[in-house]
């Protein structure tokens, strides 16, 4: 029998860096829904250690979705739900657990710049005030890339799918700013990556 499980080697390089940040606003008994989950490698390794009260992984690839629950399988692991089907550049579905926090890693590179505007439209209906949206990948900081690898690493993406590419920081952040998430730091993290922490703002009082 074949073993749906697929494994992305970045993910054994950039899990504990990821953890360490998320051990810092990520908290204890939180609902997480995690965005483009891929191979599920990040979510078996992340929920049980930041000892969150649910992980919920999604994807709209099916393979993906199937690769997620053989990884929850062979971990035993019981605060993970079993994946969605989610596109976030087309409406969400509803969600069983409003989320607390959203994570999101390496996927606005690749995918169309509507997937990243369709994140924090989404992340900006579900979350409630205060709450936390993160993003972690490569990012271009005022236009420009910091590292030469990031910029052979953009051109890549772009031959490969014109509409993919290394997004610039600032052109989320402030895409973010409008629909109500506000940025509450930026760290820089190995091989060139960030983590992008983002908040909902507090609804205005009347």
């Amino acid at each position: 029998m074949n073993d749906p499980r697929r494994f992305a080697p970045a993910t054994a390089r950039n899990r504990e860096p990821i953890l360490e940040v998320l051990r810092r606003f990520v908290p204890a008994e939180a609902s997480v829904l995690e965005i483009a989950s891929g191979t599920g490698e990040h979510a078996v390794f992340l929920a049980p250690r930041l000892e969150v009260a649910s992980w919920q992984p999604s994807d709209p690839d099916s393979d993906s979705r199937r690769s997620i629950d053989a990884w929850r399988a062979e971990t035993k692991a019981e605060r993970i739900l079993p994946a969605i089907a989610l596109d976030v550049s087309g409406p969400w579905p509803p969600l069983a657990i409003a989320p607390d926090v959203i994570v999101c890693a390496n996927m606005t590179h690749i995918s169309p710049w509507r997937a990243c505007l369709g994140l924090l439209d989404g992340a900006a209906a579900v979350l409630g005030p205060g709450a936390l949206l993160y993003l972690y990948g490569p990012y271009k900081r005022d236009g420009r890339h910091t590292a030469p690898s990031n910029e052979a690493f953009d051109a890549s993406l772009r031959s490969r799918d014109p509409e993919w590419g290394v997004r610039d920081l600032e052109e989320v952040t402030r895409a973010a700013e409008e629909r109500g998430l506000v940025l509450a730091e930026v760290v820089e993290m190995p091989a060139n990556n960030l983590s992008v922490i983002l908040r909902r703002a507090p609804l205005p009082t009347t």
